[in-house]
């Protein structure tokens, strides 16, 4: 018994072509929508606070705590090599180069991406969408393209403040419980972070990864079906789809990268 037949295979590929090609004419629709979207900054300004201020709380706690982790495993390992005064170095590297970027991108798919999935897809479900087009206005001008701003803006400053606060909680771990000398904990870090090479790589994935995982939470809203199952089948495709787009992508930007 065959379980798969030629024309379910030239079926899949067709629909995933045409998905493909879809997600792209979107895409270029929201960047050629960039100078009207941020004409009205008001609107950017509140998807900015709706996205950025509300993740806040998350990325605060897991970058903190984060920090604490990455100040006792790095003590314990350098230890062992006699390099302990290295604590801060190993901790600003992780932070800025990999862990800010990446464990921001993934919260921020779980938490604001889900919010703008289900946002959109009940706007849809609820017919405001096509109400909209009836009345002449535009809701990728006015709805999709002040949110995938909003979060391109929110994300890196999220990042940032992860990177920030996780450098905080290995320096107290390090400094205040282990006892590790504060001066060469900053010195270390000081004279081994490169700001162009490391904070502006970290910089670039943060950029590469706010556009990925908003525009893969405004697609799945945009195409959700108006139904509540395909409302939460959007949502969780949002997290699902945005997550594994954000660990490929890290792996291609940090080869590309470190390979100059």
């Amino acid at each position: 018994m065959s379980w798969w037949r030629p024309s379910d295979v030239g079926y899949a590929t067709r629909r995933l072509l045409g998905d493909l090609g879809h997600g792209a004419r979107l895409f270029l629709r929201l960047l050629a929508l960039t100078g009207p979207a941020l004409r009205r900054f008001g609107l950017v300004r509140d998807q900015i606070n709706f996205l950025g201020n509300y993740s806040l709380a998350i990325i605060t706690v897991s970058g903190l705590f984060v920090g604490f982790v990455l100040g006792l495993q790095g003590y314990y390992t350098l230890q062992r090599y006699g390099s302990s005064e290295a604590l801060g170095l190993l901790v600003a590297l992780s932070l800025v180069r990999e862990l800010g970027p990446v464990v921001t991108a993934l919260l921020f798919a779980g938490r604001a991406g889900t919010s703008l999935t289900a946002e959109i897809g009940l706007m849809k479900a609820g017919e405001q969408l096509s109400a909209m087009e009836m009345m002449a206005v535009d809701p990728v001008r006015r709805i999709l393209a002040p949110r995938f701003w909003g979060g391109v803006i929110a994300m890196p400053l999220l990042a940032a403040v992860f990177s920030a606060v996780g450098i905080l909680g290995g320096w107290v771990v390090g400094v205040l419980l282990i006892g590790v000398d504060p001066g060469a904990f900053w010195s270390q870090m000081q004279g081994g972070v490169d700001v162009w090479k490391d904070v502006g790589n970290g910089i670039v994935k943060s950029l590469v990864f706010a556009v990925t995982v908003t525009f893969v939470a405004l697609l799945e809203g945009f195409e959700a079906q108006p139904t509540p199952e395909g409302v939460s089948r959007a949502t969780t495709r949002t997290v699902v789809v945005g997550s594994l787009s954000v660990l490929g992508l890290d792996f291609v930007l940090t080869a590309m990268m470190f390979s100059l």
